[in-house]
């Protein structure tokens, strides 16, 4: 048993070691302490103040390259996609500046965005895979190739692009019956919004992304979402590039996870799948009509930053205008009653 004496020692050492340490810290070891922490202190403002220095220095180059390509958009597009009609398909909310601006671009090439759809949530969330089932059956009618084992979620990709580029037989510019109609019952349903009006049947589609804000999360649950919601948006760039003469996938700057990781993650996508990267600023804006015109002439590439990019910018390409008539009906054969012969007698 510990008796009275025990305590006492004990308290007297506990107080003894304080005083030394009050002693020492006030006197022998008091200049070798502050000199100490004054380095540290001087060695960590610096590396600060050459952080910010470099930061700047990052900050201007990029301003500088920003205004070169703002500057040098005119000539680099000019005429790039002569006539073309091209679609936008949001895979979510995109910045309306950002969206403005890539426009803007594509009309300098020579182009006319004339549709401009926006997924909801509705499209890609796990909880309403029986919704948007049912939504896929009532359109197959509309899908008459449609297979009946490809799946609802490409079953109302396929939808989505006819009803943005389906025209009308007899006029080119006007968008056919049942694109009208399958566009509404998207609409109904709660699977896409449109910010504004199409008028006119596309030729081309881009496909924009969005930020994921569980992209770069490593949790078990969030990647395990954010591969289905991945394996859906690529059923909707296979209906796209099949719906279309050509697409191209953008996205802002990488995530892990995102759309344009995913393609250019998969050798067999990469080689089929254009994607820009960097949308949020203007060299990747201008980067959007140029891959789409390497794309319409047979050339697919990754460009910008990031994993997997081949290139910062798309090669050069010269595209003929687009041209559209309307379809011509066959002439009767000889004799048939439609052809005004064959009733005299």
């Amino acid at each position: 048993m510990i008796d009275f004496r025990y305590h006492i020692v004990s308290l007297i050492s506990v107080f003894l070691a304080l005083a030394v340490g009050i002693i020492l810290g006030a006197g022998p070891l008091k200049e070798s302490i502050g000199d100490t922490l004054t380095g540290q202190v001087d060695v960590l403002r610096s590396e600060k103040d050459a952080l910010r220095t470099e930061l700047d220095q990052t900050q201007a180059t990029l301003t500088s390259t920003d205004a070169f390509v703002a500057g040098a958009a005119p000539a680099l597009l000019d005429g790039v996609l002569p006539g073309w009609r091209i679609g936008v398909i949001q895979l979510g909310p995109v910045d309306d500046e950002v969206q403005a601006a890539l426009d803007q671009q594509v009309q300098a090439a020579g182009a006319t965005v004339t549709a401009t759809t926006r997924l909801k949530e509705t499209w890609t969330a796990a909880d309403q895979a029986d919704f948007r089932q049912s939504y896929a059956t009532s359109l197959t009618e509309y899908l008459p190739d449609s297979a009946a084992d490809e799946g609802f979620d490409l079953v109302l990709a396929r939808a989505l692009v006819l009803s943005m580029s389906s025209a009308d037989p007899s006029n080119p510019d006007a968008f056919s019956s049942d694109a009208g109609l399958v566009r509404e019952i998207l609409v109904q349903g709660d699977l896409v919004e449109l910010p504004s009006d199409p008028t006119a049947p596309v030729d081309a589609i881009v496909i924009v992304g969005t930020a994921d804000p569980a992209a770069d999360s490593a949790e078990a649950d969030a990647v395990a979402d954010r591969d289905a919601v991945s394996t859906i948006q690529l059923k909707l760039v296979t209906a796209a590039q099949s719906g279309s003469q050509g697409t191209v996938v953008v996205g802002g700057t990488q995530l892990e996870g995102d759309l344009v990781s995913t393609i250019r993650a998969d050798g067999d996508l990469a080689a089929s799948t254009s994607t820009v990267t960097d949308v949020e600023s203007v060299t990747g804006q201008v980067n959007v009509p140029l891959a789409l015109a390497a794309r319409l002439a047979g050339q697919v590439g990754q460009f910008g930053a990031g994993t997997g990019a081949t290139a910062a910018i798309p090669p050069a390409v010269t595209l003929e205008p687009v041209t559209r008539q309307a379809a011509v009906e066959p002439p009767a054969p000889e004799g048939d009653p439609a052809a005004g012969e064959g009733d005299a007698g």
